[in-house]
């Protein structure tokens, strides 16, 4: 008689090193997605302080042009005249931060300047993110500079000409 040996070779996982696997992965992303977070935060700020420097580019290049500043605009809305100066999908799709561009002249005491306002649209960020922006932009202090807060109704705007 001839003795038939066996042999097993595995060609599936068990459940356990399925469940091992699983776990592995899931502690893995409780590590990695919150720093994914605040590097999209700051992303953001980044793209922010970049449009609004583009903006405020158009903007004196819009006064060599037209011998004014773009004219006062509702929040939301592109000055009229202002359209072929910049992006005007960036424009209209808000800032990067949320809510929507604005323009102001002659108003809270600025010959000209745009911001951000928050009106609803979109995230709304307080003074201590928009305090990073500025930052960014200028030193940190909203009260001066080229970057402040205007009124205390949420809005943040990029001083052009004062």
């Amino acid at each position: 008689m001839l003795a038939t040996k066996r042999t097993h070779s595995a060609h599936a996982f068990t459940l356990l090193e399925v469940m091992i696997v699983i776990v592995i992965i899931g502690v893995l992303a409780a590590i990695t997605i919150p720093s994914f977070g605040g590097l999209v935060n700051e992303a953001n700020k980044a793209a922010f302080v970049s449009d609004g420097k583009s903006i405020t580019s158009a903007a004196s290049l819009y006064r060599s042009r037209e011998g004014v500043f773009p004219a006062d605009a509702s929040s939301g809305d592109i000055p009229v005249g202002f359209e072929s100066y910049i992006d005007q999908n960036m424009w209209v799709n808000g800032t990067p931060v949320g809510g929507v561009w604005d323009f102001e002249r002659d108003s809270y005491g600025y010959t000209s300047a745009f911001g951000v306002h928050f009106n609803g649209t979109g995230d709304t960020r307080d003074d201590a993110f928009m305090l990073e922006v500025d930052a960014i932009f200028d030193g940190g202090d909203l009260t001066t500079g080229g970057f402040r807060e205007i009124e205390d109704d949420l809005r943040y705007y990029f001083v052009v000409a004062q």
